[in-house]
């Protein structure tokens, strides 16, 4: 797809550059197109960008999950291995999403950054099977938001931790959330 290709190239120059309207028309120029293409392209901008990437990968981790079998793992593991073949999709462009999350940080883009979060959490349920329709579709999300932000705030240390150092971060996350239940049973 066209559009996939422009982000692709878009992601790889904010590897380095950063998120910018130039890095958007480099990326364009990049692809065979004209530069002023960028308005269209990206309506919003760089948010816009940043919005078709990160649905992107959210697709990408979907089809990951989609090819492995996750049926036979409880759902604590399952929702882990999701997260991991997200991390490790996002692995290669780590300096182009801490950018990217520096723009959802702004305070006129935090809508769409929790439009964003709120995508992934669900996408990342959806891959590791939940088909949930009922009250706990909302609560599972919420929560699984909270556990997905603070191992990305864990995975986006100046000083980057291994992947096994994330996970275990990770783990432990989904740990705390299962003492409650357990407490309250």
């Amino acid at each position: 797809m066209t559009e996939d290709r422009w982000i692709e190239a878009a992601v790889q120059r904010a590897r380095t550059a950063g998120w910018s309207r130039e890095t958007l028309r480099q990326a364009l120029r990049d692809c065979g197109e004209a530069p002023e293409l960028v308005a269209s392209a990206f309506p919003r901008g760089v948010t816009s960008a940043i919005d078709a990437w990160l649905a992107l990968v959210d697709a990408r981790m979907d089809a990951a999950a989609a090819a492995e079998d996750l049926t036979s793992l409880r759902t604590p593991q399952r929702i882990r291995r999701v997260v991991e073949l997200r991390l490790r999709l996002l692995q290669p462009d780590r300096d182009a999403l801490r950018s990217a999350l520096a723009v959802l940080a702004l305070p006129w883009n935090a809508p769409l950054g929790l439009r964003v979060l709120a995508r992934t959490a669900s996408a990342i349920w959806h891959a590791a099977g939940d088909r949930s329709a009922d009250f706990s579709w909302y609560t599972r999300r919420a929560t699984l938001a909270a556990v997905y932000s603070a191992t990305m705030a864990y995975w986006m240390r100046p000083i980057e931790p291994e992947m096994d150092e994330v996970l275990s971060f990770l783990d432990r996350r989904l740990q705390d959330l299962a003492q409650p239940a357990r407490k309250a049973a």
